[in-house]
């Protein structure tokens, strides 16, 4: 683990792998809830972590070199369900990259149960992991200039679900009419770091 210092009371913990990550963003989280981490904010991304409002963080980074991390425990109470159309149109071309049948796609991606590993990109936005690696993809070799809300993608180890409309080169496999970021609403974000997701099919 490297730590970077970021201004005058933030640390940047780098990793090297996304699980590191979400271990490591768990672990902090244990530790600010058992009052043994004093920090303003604490946000997750691929294979960092950054630490804001430390009152001394070379004190702090010092300390993390006898942390023990273990791995990321399932987090308790029920999964957050979206209900999913696999209408989407990059299906044939994923199910031809997993080499099994169009309709496969959809059985297959529901019956994983994802994380949020971290949030980013546009409002609501989460990145989940779960999906086995002989199912990663590659983003599409020309991203399109308008994705819809409620499309459901797929790029690499991750699975997401665009909350508003915009540019995108993820493989769309499904849709959904769950509305992923309302300000409206408390907490505004469908999905939070750490949250288990799962994908209910629906009828198209």
């Amino acid at each position: 683990m490297r730590a970077l210092p970021v201004g005058d009371d933030a640390l940047l913990l780098e990793v090297s792998s996304g699980e590191e990550a979400e271990a490591l963003h768990a672990e902090l989280l244990r530790r600010r809830g058992a009052g043994e981490l004093a920090v303003r904010e604490i946000v997750p991304a691929a294979r960092t972590v950054l630490l804001a409002g430390l009152a001394e963080p070379a004190r702090f980074a010092a300390r993390l070199t006898g942390w023990e991390i273990p791995p990321v425990a399932a987090r308790a109470g029920e999964p957050v369900e979206i209900p999913v159309r696999y209408d989407g149109p990059d299906v044939a071309e994923v199910a031809a990259l997993w080499d099994v049948a169009p309709r496969e796609v959809g059985r297959i991606h529901a019956a994983v149960e994802f994380r949020v590993a971290f949030c980013g990109f546009a409002p609501g936005f989460g990145y989940l992991t779960g999906l086995p690696d002989r199912y990663r993809v590659p983003r599409r070799a020309t991203p399109r200039t308008a994705v819809p809300a409620g499309a459901v993608g797929l790029a690499g180890p991750y699975t997401g679900v665009y909350p508003r409309s915009s540019p995108g080169g993820w493989q769309l496999v499904g849709t959904t009419d769950a509305v992923l970021w309302d300000p409206t609403r408390v907490p505004a974000a469908l999905l939070a770091p750490g949250a288990r997701v799962r994908f209910v099919p629906v009828e198209v």
